[in-house]
């Protein structure tokens, strides 16, 4: 773990992915120490949950050296956490995709919204963590102003699809852009056949960066499901570059709002 230095932003290397913190709050000590404590909450995680570390508990228990009573409180709340996030998603999202446990779909943002909290609760009231494009949100990013947030097109890099705007809020962005087909379809253990990227939008992270992956290995069926949760919202960009919005996304609401970006090459 590198060392903390005194200021509001600090990038930190971990779970296989850069995190980067931006408090917008006057520093203080209380603020500094807890940010202090966020980076090695993300750091314990990595070595709990790693399921490509051989050493980590996930990785124990997936081979059945251990059994789940012999774990921590956190590794029951976050195989709860994923058989919930199934039930939900009507099995499109699962942590046992190809028959091993893999909870790697929810542990990041739970992480993330985890080490938000910790500063939140040493008096941080506006803050932006960002762990590999998933995002927790709390308060503004100026007085009177609300978060703006960039999310990079999939097919064309360096360039955006759409901005999401809005205060205390959770974006999770799916794809194949950056690692390829890694999401797999839970019904049937092959890669989902999804859109270039989808984005959620929601509250929670831990919630809205499972659903994301859901949403992505749904494929057309996502739109759909996504309007019927009521408190979510998506933007997604198709392989022929096509887009489709939730229908709350296209105008202010209450949690945000997702204003798509003219496509490059004149498609919509």
């Amino acid at each position: 773990m590198s060392d903390i230095e005194w200021g509001l932003r600090h990038v930190e290397h971990a779970m296989g992915t850069v995190f980067s913190f931006d408090i917008r709050d006057t520093p203080t000590t209380a603020i500094a120490d807890a940010l202090g404590r966020a980076v090695g909450w993300l750091h314990h995680v990595d070595e709990v949950f790693s399921t490509y570390r051989h050493d980590s508990i996930i990785s124990r228990l997936a081979r059945g050296e251990i059994g789940r009573d012999d774990c921590s409180s956190e590794v029951s709340e976050v195989l709860d956490l994923c058989e919930r996030v199934g039930r939900a998603t009507d099995g499109w999202f699962s942590h046992t995709p190809d028959g091993t446990l893999d909870p790697s779909g929810l542990v990041k943002g739970w992480a993330i919204e985890r080490a938000a909290r910790i500063l939140h609760a040493a008096g941080a009231r506006n803050t932006c963590v960002n762990g590999g494009g998933d995002l927790q949100l709390n308060g503004e990013a100026a007085p009177g102003s609300p978060w703006r947030i960039g999310i990079a097109h999939p097919s064309h890099p360096g360039e955006l699809c759409a901005v999401v705007t809005g205060r205390d809020l959770a974006i999770a962005t799916s794809g194949t852009a950056e690692r390829g087909p890694h999401i797999l379809d839970p019904h049937t253990g092959a890669p989902a056949d999804g859109p270039a990227s989808v984005t959620v939008v929601g509250r929670s992270l831990t919630l809205t960066d499972a659903y994301a992956t859901a949403a992505f290995a749904m494929g057309p069926a996502a739109r759909t499901w996504l309007e019927s949760l009521g408190d979510y919202e998506g933007f997604a960009v198709q392989p022929d570059g096509r887009t489709w919005q939730t229908q709350g996304a296209t105008a202010t609401v209450n949690l945000c709002r997702i204003i798509p970006v003219d496509d490059p090459l004149g498609r919509r």
